[in-house]
């Protein structure tokens, strides 16, 4: 199944609908249809984007569907509980654990913070805030990584590339979650908790990719490994 919102804001063949009017979107369930949100049944629902903070979610059988927005362009995903791709879902390899990939590194805070060029797979860059850049030391050497907002409560968010993409790890990158910086300025950065963008396991998603900053002339060996083909 992939549902998509057209001209007319119909979702075929499941005789469902979700019309967008002067940018607001409104699902209509057909009779009869076992839709909830929370729990709760729904006939029509305005439809909340994930740009917005928090997707409405709406749940059929063993579906859970919500609009998401890319720049002008609206679609909707849909994720499903019996998908085979999930139950043949065997986990993603990793390097193993390595103390010499957890680094206690300086965040310099960008006062304001700084518009970033954020490329992604759409190919088409998105702006955004970066608070500061994180700066750790590897075998002598210096690098960097201009971060992005990972959380309420001040963590960061890492798009990065190295020398294992394309080989051993995604050729599109990896991200890594940091724990807010410290007062005086210090954070956390362990490599070892590198992960994957979705777009490693479906072409379907739409991921940020590494700005050209991010880049790293170094070979990361810890974090996720690649996974499939994609």
């Amino acid at each position: 199944m992939k549902p998509t919102v057209s001209k007319r804001g119909s979702w075929r063949p499941t005789s469902r609908t979700i019309r967008l009017e002067k940018g607001a979107a409104t699902f209509t369930a057909a009779p009869g249809a076992a839709v909830t949100e929370g729990g709760r049944p729904v006939a029509t629902i305005a439809l909340r984007p994930d740009v917005s903070g928090e997707a409405t979610r709406l749940s059929h059988g063993s579906l859970t569907f919500f609009l998401i927005k890319r720049g002008a362009k609206w679609g909707v995903r849909v994720r499903d509980r019996e998908a085979d791709a999930l139950k043949n879902f065997r986990g993603v390899e990793a390097f193993p654990p390595d103390l010499a990939w957890r680094f206690l590194a300086r965040f310099e805070k960008y006062q304001p913070p700084k518009k970033i060029e954020v490329p992604n797979v759409l190919e088409k860059p998105e702006i955004q805030d970066s608070p500061g850049a994180v700066v750790f030391s590897k075998d002598g050497k210096s690098y960097r990584i201009e971060t992005l907002v990972g959380g309420r409560a001040g963590e960061l968010f890492l798009v990065f590339g190295d020398q294992t993409n394309g080989k051993e790890t995604y050729r599109g990158g990896r991200t890594l979650t940091t724990p807010p910086p410290t007062p005086d300025g210090t954070v956390f950065v362990d490599f070892n908790r590198a992960i994957n963008p979705p777009c490693v396991f479906t072409p379907y998603a739409t991921c940020p990719l590494p700005p050209k900053t991010n880049v790293l002339a170094l070979s990361v060996t810890a974090g996720e490994k690649n996974y499939g083909k994609h």
